[in-house]
């Protein structure tokens, strides 16, 4: 069993890191919020610490789950990061949504201070991590890799290396990129349904069974109908994504224009009070009449 930390509890990073804990590891959390990382002890036991730094003391692997790329930056190079502590041979896993930018950068930092970076950003939403089957899409060094597959594993149903450094980040930008095009579709084929006069549910049951059929049908065709929106990962958090998507494609050249439009749907759906509805509240933008 591995000896490990895990910095960041919030919506991903709680059940994380308690699914490492059933699983064995010598888990110490750190939180911004300390109560919150002392509630999460009282649960599943390990240790709290107090920085990212003292955190990060001794152990074989570091895991991270926050915000965005300032967050990240601050979390591991900032004053007390846990880059100022970790062991030589230790790797740093960190399962943040961020730039491939900031992946690059810190993997450099790591290499050069005698320890390993993979960028690991994670698929599947709060349920996904409560139930322990993220997908993790991960980039870095393999030998590393290697070593923290096994780790990972307790919280996800698949993890791949997809690459050096950043392309972790890459495969998570892709992953959204479908996402923001099959949840607009979605949304505009219920609302087609509904204006026509049919039982959307019934719909959604058909047509699932066919070439429609995705993981957003299946999981939120009903919600969506049912005009329920509180299901883990929210509008604000999708358009940060898009963001460095969109971002990302403007140095490499893709045309996602489908994403540029619906990053502009979802700043509709904010501007109707919608930043902490889940991403399937697209359809409200189309019902709102």
């Amino acid at each position: 069993m591995a000896k490990v930390a895990f910095l960041g509890l919030g919506v991903m990073g709680y059940p994380m890191a308690g699914h490492l804990a059933a699983d064995g590891h010598d888990v110490t959390v750190y939180n911004r919020t300390t109560a919150k990382a002392e509630k999460w002890v009282g649960e599943h036991g390990g240790s709290v610490a107090k920085t990212p730094a003292a955190a990060a003391v001794g152990q074989d692997i570091v895991f991270a789950c926050v915000g965005n790329d300032d967050d990240l930056r601050q979390l591991t190079t900032g004053d007390d990061g846990a880059f100022s502590t970790m062991k030589s041979g230790a790797v740093f896993v960190d399962h943040t949504t961020a730039s491939a930018n900031i992946a690059r950068e810190l993997a450099d930092v790591a290499s050069s201070a005698g320890f390993s970076f993979i960028d690991a950003p994670v698929s599947g939403g709060q349920a996904g991590a409560e139930n322990g089957v993220l997908t993790v899409m991960c980039g870095g060094d393999a030998d590393a890799y290697a070593r923290v597959e096994p780790v990972i594993m307790c919280f996800a149903q698949a993890s791949r290396l997809m690459g050096g450094a950043g392309a972790g980040q890459l495969t998570k930008m892709v992953n959204q990129i479908c996402i923001a095009g099959l949840v607009q579709g979605l949304s505009e084929g219920i609302n087609f349904a509904q204006q026509a006069g049919l039982d959307a549910k019934a719909v959604v049951d058909v047509i699932s069974k066919g070439a429609a059929g995705s993981w957003q049908m299946a999981n939120r065709g009903h919600t969506m109908v049912d005009d329920k929106f509180d299901f883990g990962f929210a509008v604000d958090w999708m358009r940060k994504d898009l963001g460095i998507c969109i971002e990302e494609a403007g140095r490499n050249g893709a045309d996602i224009s489908v994403a540029k439009t619906v990053d502009g749907y979802y700043e509709e759906v904010q501007k109707m009070g919608g930043g902490r509805w889940d991403t399937s509240s697209l359809i409200r933008r189309l019902n709102k009449g």
